[in-house]
């Protein structure tokens, strides 16, 4: 009887979660965020329309486009701005700079395929400070202002040319498979490289260290090991994604870092679950930003923050005013992620009516000294969670970051500068059916997890609630249905209040 009502209930919630979540729209959640943000500013354009057909391009997936997409999009940033429209087909292209004043239009039925000839990617220094080189992006933007992606097409980051792949997450045949395509495999046999360059790269780059001066081409014999992100916007303002489809990316598939003013509206996002580092939307040191009504799987995090670099106070942040409403995340290493960089502080992010079926885990929040930093003010409600493969909440600050072909012990962390805090998290009216742990917090003895709020939850999982070094958890009308004998395993955690008046 216990277990029907419980069904019932969460069908009745999900329900009433589905209706309650339609016709709201990007307005009604800013105006209902738990904190004061203004309006995020879109971008708008002249109305001039630049066809890349009328450029050169040919849409046969043959003809290499590079140039006439380019050439499009400068000569519609030259003339004030306006739309460079890329019409039905297929077309074969290497990186893309957005420039300002321009959308992107990829009309319906229109595929824009990335090169796998890597050759086309240059290697490229960002800002140009210091010596860092990265290899170029197949979608890339620089302090470009009133800017957009939209239409119904879809692009395509070749992003199975670039990357590794572990042994342990893909089936005999696909292992099979990949080796019959060539490439290197690791030494103890567990990771396949699609080339030796790319396999080679890691050691290489630590060639370079001891050079002062460095070049591009120093670093062009690292460039299959330096996957670049797919969309990659660096310091650009007033941005909009919408109705696109982005898959198959190198690395990353949307990486904004210190971005203000962005929008992102019904997009899809898709990296194969075998995509190593392959996140989905990974938001970095921005501010005013709204991802709504996205679809997202990955290999990697799903809806993911990061923050680095100095910030103005100490409780000031880098990344802050986030609204991420009526998104679904499918396969991912979590459904809404923070870090694991937080070193340049967190403040006022607002999670609502988001779906997270088949994640690793549902609500992820990672961290470890030397790149952590405060993230407070987080508010997370109204999510359904399904099929969750370890926790619903996980919030970890002994996080290690582990490469392919590295163990744990390989990225051992002992610095004991810029250690997370993780407080002020408020989440309330969330459902999950089926996990193997409700709640896991691992906390430092320097700095404990504190001050989270659970209100209105209801999770099914094989194991209950686990904590060490956390304090001041608040747990109301929080019910966790597990075969588990003990549900809340403390390990002398003080201030654990669970289901208080």
């Amino acid at each position: 009887m216990k277990k029907t009502t419980l069904l019932l209930l969460i069908s009745l919630y999900c329900t009433l979660s589905v209706i309650s979540a339609q016709n709201k729209g990007i307005p009604y959640y800013i105006e209902n965020a738990p904190f004061k943000m203004e309006a995020v500013k879109q971008p708008s354009f002249p109305d001039k329309k630049f066809s890349i057909l009328d450029f050169g391009a040919k849409g046969d997936n043959k003809f290499l486009n590079t140039t006439a997409i380019n050439k499009a999009i400068q000569t519609c940033s030259d003339a004030g701005g306006g739309t460079v429209v890329i019409p039905e087909g297929q077309w074969l292209t290497g990186p893309i700079e957005l420039k300002s004043n321009v959308n992107l239009y990829a009309s319906k039925g229109a595929e824009i395929n990335f090169s796998s000839d890597h050759t086309q990617y240059p290697m490229i220094n960002p800002g140009n400070k210091g010596n860092k080189f990265v290899t170029m992006s197949p979608i890339y933007a620089y302090e470009a202002t009133n800017i957009a992606i939209t239409g119904e097409g879809v692009f395509d980051g070749a992003g199975d040319s670039w990357r590794e792949v572990k042994k342990s997450k893909v089936d005999k045949i696909t292992w099979e498979l990949l080796q019959k395509k060539g490439g290197v495999l690791s030494n103890d046999g567990k990771v396949w490289w699609p080339s030796r360059e790319a396999f080679a790269g890691e050691e290489y780059l630590k060639s370079l260290k001891s050079k002062a001066e460095l070049t591009a081409e120093d670093f062009l014999p690292a460039r299959n090991f330096l996957r670049p992100y797919m969309v990659y916007f660096i310091k650009c303002k007033k941005v909009l994604l919408e109705g696109i489809t982005l898959r198959n990316s190198p690395k990353f598939v949307f990486y904004p870092n210190n971005c203000r003013e962005l929008t992102m509206n019904k997009v899809n996002v898709y990296n194969d679950f075998a995509a190593q580092n392959g996140d989905g939307i990974d938001i970095s040191a921005s501010k005013n930003v709204v991802i709504y009504q996205c679809t997202v799987n990955a290999g990697d995090d799903g809806i993911c923050m990061k923050s680095s670099g100095k910030t103005e106070t100490p409780t000031s942040a880098n990344l802050e005013n986030i609204v991420i409403a009526e998104c679904t995340v499918l396969k991912a290493h979590g459904g809404f992620v923070i870090g694991s960089n937080t070193d340049g502080g967190m403040n006022n992010i607002f999670v609502s009516n988001c779906t997270f079926n088949g994640s690793d885990i549902g609500v992820r929040v990672k961290s470890n000294s030397g790149v952590g930093g405060l993230v407070h003010n987080i508010y997370i409600q109204d999510i359904f969670m399904k099929n969750i493969v370890e926790e619903a909440f996980s919030f970890i600050t002994d996080y290690a970051n582990v490469p392919a072909g590295k163990t744990k012990s390989d990225v051992a962390v002992t610095e004991k500068t810029k250690v997370p805090e993780f407080t002020n998290f408020f989440c309330k009216n969330i459902v999950c059916v089926g996990a193997n742990k409700g709640f896991r917090l691992s906390g430092l003895p320097e700095q404990k997890i504190h001050h989270l709020y659970f209100e209105n939850v209801t999770i099914s999982a094989a194991k209950g609630f686990e904590c060490k070094e956390s304090e001041e958890i608040f747990l109301k009308n929080v019910s966790i249905k597990t075969e588990d004998s003990e549900v809340y395993k403390t390990n002398g955690c003080k201030g654990i209040h669970i289901n208080e008046k």
